[in-house]
């Protein structure tokens, strides 16, 4: 068996019918980590007992306690707690932290027998659209070693699409686990916000922050989070199975589908050529199948960038002012209790972190609160309806998963506003908080190299079957 090119379902049943082990398995990805990331970088630590996970794994497996992910290996982003490991993200300031609990995804994947293989790079505090502002040096494209894999969960998709690991978690604050995804080939999904509890991972827009699964295939993903979707009473964010029923309405998971394309958005300055006319000729396959394809109007979407810059440097100057050297992390000695403060948060964080506390924490100061915040929240609310409009008319809306296909590392980093504009397709999903899938919808030429692109599907509140129903078409009919 071919295991580091299996599926999860085939992994499944070669370990159920005693064909292969946990351990097999494990030393197969630990072999192929040590083959090529020396190259890619996406790993920042691999867990020194990953055989030894593997071996409680087999021994689940004997026993017949046998669950979908039992023995099946797992990259994890730096920013997710595991109580006894280090985790970082990716920053200087808690260089040497370890973590005193497990997130509530940690414990799930840990009761089905999961085995983690370490933690990936990532953007420091996932701020970034390309795992260039790592304190640890940027992850490489599998596809291209001179392009970026994407971010700020580059490292956990550059680990899926290098065969280095067959299911990822990231966390998607404004398109950080479906940009990654479309760049690097694999299919990413942003869950519902409140579908995935958000307690044990570090925190950078608490009103925006969703974890979410990575997998190479649509079922793949699918398995993973099936794993970790749940009510957690321990986070206040997480929506209750009951909450769950009356929003998701009706999920359609079968039969042809209603897609809405919002054609001045998608079709309009900024986008490259290339990837427009991919997104056109998956359209037409999807409609040769069966779907309609339904032009739609979504007159709020162009301003929901302004609106996320708002709102997600506000909630990022407001959770980053925990680490200040006192009780954890890096701590650098001035003369005062001030100069300490300084002195650690100017060395401890990196300059796109800093730009987004500055910029938070001049939206929410006196004079400007309701100039910017408040009114970033009307327009927020807005767009919110606006969805809910659109969605009772399709089932779900079709836009590029990203503007351009990966681009050269270094080239955007000097000019953060480019870097921004690059997110225009992935953050109104934040902002309104339903789920979306990025699914890989074919390739264009760039310096002789097959770059990926994807295709992202938005869909209601707790539809998440519905955009596995899709992405799997588009999957299909590639």
């Amino acid at each position: 068996m071919d295991i580091l090119h299996a599926s999860i379902k085939e992994l499944r049943t070669a370990l159920d019918a005693r064909d292969i082990t946990a351990v097999m398995i494990a030393e197969a990805f630990l072999s192929r980590i040590k083959e090529v990331d020396t190259d890619i970088h996406a790993f920042l630590e691999l867990y020194d007992d990953v055989l030894e996970q593997a071996r409680h794994a087999d021994t689940l497996i004997a026993a017949g306690n046998i669950h979908p992910l039992t023995g099946i290996p797992v990259a994890l982003k730096d920013n997710l707690l595991i109580v006894g490991k280090h985790a970082s993200s990716a920053s200087k300031i808690l260089e040497g932290y370890v973590a005193p609990y497990d997130a509530h995804v940690i414990t799930r994947l840990k009761d089905e027998g999961a085995v983690f293989l370490g933690r990936t790079n990532m953007d420091e505090f996932a701020m970034g659209g390309s795992t260039e502002n790592s304190a640890y040096g940027p992850t490489k494209n599998p596809h291209d070693m001179s392009r970026v894999p994407g971010g700020s969960s580059g490292g956990s998709a550059a680990a899926v699409a290098a065969r280095m690991a067959p299911l990822a978690l990231g966390s998607d604050t404004g398109g950080s686990i479906r940009q990654p995804a479309s760049f690097c080939g694999i299919v990413g999904l942003k869950p519902t916000y409140g579908a995935v509890s958000r307690r044990g991972v570090m925190a950078m827009g608490s009103s925006l922050d969703q974890i979410g699964p990575f997998g190479r295939t649509v079922a793949d993903t699918k398995a993973l989070f099936a794993c970790i979707n749940g009510y957690d009473a321990e986070d206040s964010t997480s929506v209750s199975e009951e909450t769950r029923r009356m929003m998701c309405g009706d999920v359609r998971t079968t039969g042809a589908m209603r897609i809405g394309v919002p054609e001045s958005f998608v079709y309009g300055e900024g986008v490259d050529e290339d990837v427009k006319e991919n997104f056109r000729a998956t359209l037409r396959t999807l409609e040769t199948a069966g779907h309609s394809i339904v032009p739609i109007e979504l007159p709020t979407f162009p301003y929901a960038l302004a609106v996320y810059y708002i709102i997600m440097p506000a909630e990022v100057s407001t959770n980053l002012a925990r680490f200040d050297g006192v009780r954890y992390g890096l701590y650098v000695s001035g003369n005062d209790l001030l100069e300490d403060y300084m002195k650690t948060r100017g060395t401890g964080f990196g300059k796109e972190v800093r730009r987004r506390i500055m910029l938070g924490t001049y939206v929410l100061s006196a004079g400007y609160y309701d100039a910017y915040y408040n009114k970033a929240n009307e327009v927020r609310e807005a767009l919110r309806a606006e969805l809910v409009q659109a969605f009772s008319e399709v089932n779900v809306i079709a836009t590029p998963t990203s503007p351009t296909p990966a681009f050269r590392i270094g080239e955007k980093a000097s000019d953060p506003l480019q870097m921004y504009l690059a997110d225009i397709f992935t953050v109104p999903v934040n902002i309104a908080g339903v789920p979306a899938i990025s699914v890989p919808s074919g390739t264009v030429m760039r310096d002789g190299q097959a770059l990926p692109l994807g295709m992202q599907f938005i869909a209601p509140h707790f539809a998440e079957e519905t955009l596995f129903s899709i992405a799997s078409e588009v999957e299909r009919l590639a």
